[in-house]
């Protein structure tokens, strides 16, 4: 099985990408839907970042990957989220052919985007996006962000960006 590790900082076009892999049948699955799920069965007052961090720190930093693990299936497949390289080293466990994905946007233009979507988890400033960012970092994202294997920039528009996700997808599969 080929797993392609799809990796960035939020806001900086993972769902975008998604997309594009949906619209070429590449099947994925978000490694935040797998938080969420167990947030929501789990009772707790906790916000889902800090659950994720506790998990972590209870279960181990590849918990997030052994749960996604049992849901993986078929030639390839594209898991959206991975943020430490523990949770790289766990689909490695599962397939000598793993690759990491990175994509890059500026700072600037990610915390626009977040702002501009509107979800719940959206920051109320930059001060809370700076924090988030931080939080993302110290769970291991940047160091999995400067070991992939591949890299997409995403500064620009939107078109551009799908284009280039669909290029660097189609060399993989």
């Amino acid at each position: 099985m080929r797993i392609l590790l799809i990796a960035g900082m939020p806001g900086a076009g993972k769902e975008e990408l998604l997309g594009v892999a949906r619209s070429m049948g590449v099947p994925f699955l978000r490694m935040g839907d797998i938080v969420r799920e167990y947030h929501a069965s789990s009772g707790t007052d906790m916000s889902v970042g800090a659950f994720a961090s506790s998990q972590r720190e209870e279960l181990g930093k590849d918990v997030w990957a052994r749960r996604a693990l049992e849901r993986m299936h078929g030639d390839i497949f594209l898991v959206d989220g991975c943020r430490s390289m523990a949770e790289v080293n766990s689909y490695r466990s599962l397939s000598d052919d793993v690759m990491i994905v990175g994509i890059y946007a500026p700072p600037e233009a990610r915390y626009q985007r977040l702002v501009k979507r509107g979800r719940d988890d959206a920051p109320r400033d930059i001060g809370e996006f700076e924090a988030r960012d931080s939080r993302e970092m110290g769970w291991g994202l940047s160091d999995v962000l400067a070991l992939a294997d591949v890299m997409i920039l995403n500064d620009s528009d939107l078109e551009s960006f799908k284009l280039r996700a669909a290029m660097t997808l189609e060399a993989l599969i």
